[in-house]
């Protein structure tokens, strides 16, 4: 099964000023990506509220990114839901139309204590588009679903036959690392986490990554990549480093979801609010957010439209 090289991008939903989705940003948002390094999306995550869509929703925006994704753009979807039974159906409408991958993470709700829980979950939704590549999205700080990754591994080993790998987000650096050695590298480990990228090329892994700040930082994560694999450690560090400040500034301003979407719109494309239950920000905190911004000199080195 291929495995996947360079930074795949967690896109943000775009919504009008009622709350209805927005198609029409999505491909000037693709172009952006393609032109700032990014080899792909993965929709309908935890960037882009995928809980907070309805079924149809995640379905039309998949297909519009279909539409616009230019040749070799890798298109990954996001269909993980309190309810497997809508994953399934979210999972065959991708296979349907072509997209590359799918994934899910581990249901919000209910929690989700045991591994064997895990593996059945992800073997239904799996089943359901079998010609697709099947990636685990671990992310357990919006799940609770703090379980062994390596014994997940050796759970589905075998037992699904289109799974991929992991998109890992998560603190462990030596977990990470241990999923990377599970038989020779088997799986394909996803660097999820933008604040680490560079010790988790110094493991041997992070071939691949899905990231949510490089809606906005990519050219600068991808630079980390590019660096490294040129032998430039100083550059590497600098970048992984300047990466950390961004990452810095959206924490004061409710994290990537609001604070990293609301740059989206300080670079040139708004892509409105974000839905409830989350806070948006508020004008006084966007001009603040900006000159946190402007010091760290982040629009001179920030994504290009």
């Amino acid at each position: 099964m291929e495995k996947l090289i360079g930074l795949i991008n967690a896109p943000f939903t775009p919504f009008y000023k009622d709350g209805e989705v927005n198609y029409e940003p999505i491909a000037a948002y693709a172009d952006m990506l393609v032109k700032n390094g990014l080899k792909g999306v993965f929709i309908n995550g935890s960037s882009g509220e995928g809980y907070m869509l309805t079924e149809e929703e995640r379905m039309m925006l998949a297909e519009r990114w279909m539409e616009v994704a230019p040749e070799n753009f890798k298109v990954i979807v996001h269909v993980g839901s309190t309810c497997v039974r809508s994953s399934s159906r979210l999972a065959e409408h991708a296979q349907k139309i072509g997209a590359w991958g799918i994934g899910a993470m581990a249901p919000p709700f209910p929690k989700v204590n045991r591994v064997e829980e895990l593996a059945k979950y992800c073997e239904k939704i799996a089943c359901a588009a079998p010609e697709l590549p099947f990636y685990f999205y671990h992310i357990p700080a919006f799940n609770g679903a703090y379980l062994s990754m390596v014994a997940f591994l050796e759970a589905v080993d075998g037992r699904i036959p289109n799974f991929a790998g992991i998109k890992y987000t998560y603190e462990s650096l030596y977990e990470y690392n241990q999923c990377r050695l599970y038989k020779n590298g088997k799986f394909d480990m996803l660097h999820g986490q933008d604040e680490t990228i560079l010790p988790c090329l110094a493991m041997g892994g992070a071939q691949g990554g899905i990231g949510g700040t490089t809606n906005y930082n990519g050219c600068n994560l991808v630079g980390i990549i590019d660096a490294w694999n040129a032998g430039d450690l100083e550059k590497a560090r600098e970048l992984q480093n300047f990466s950390q400040e961004v990452i810095n500034v959206i924490c004061h301003f409710r994290g990537n979801i609001v604070g990293g979407k609301r740059i989206m719109k300080l670079i040139g494309l708004d892509l409105g609010d974000n839905r409830i239950p989350f806070q948006n920000m508020t004008d006084e905190e966007e001009i603040r957010m900006k000159a946190e911004l402007n010091a760290i000199h982040f629009f001179d080195r920030c994504n290009k439209l």
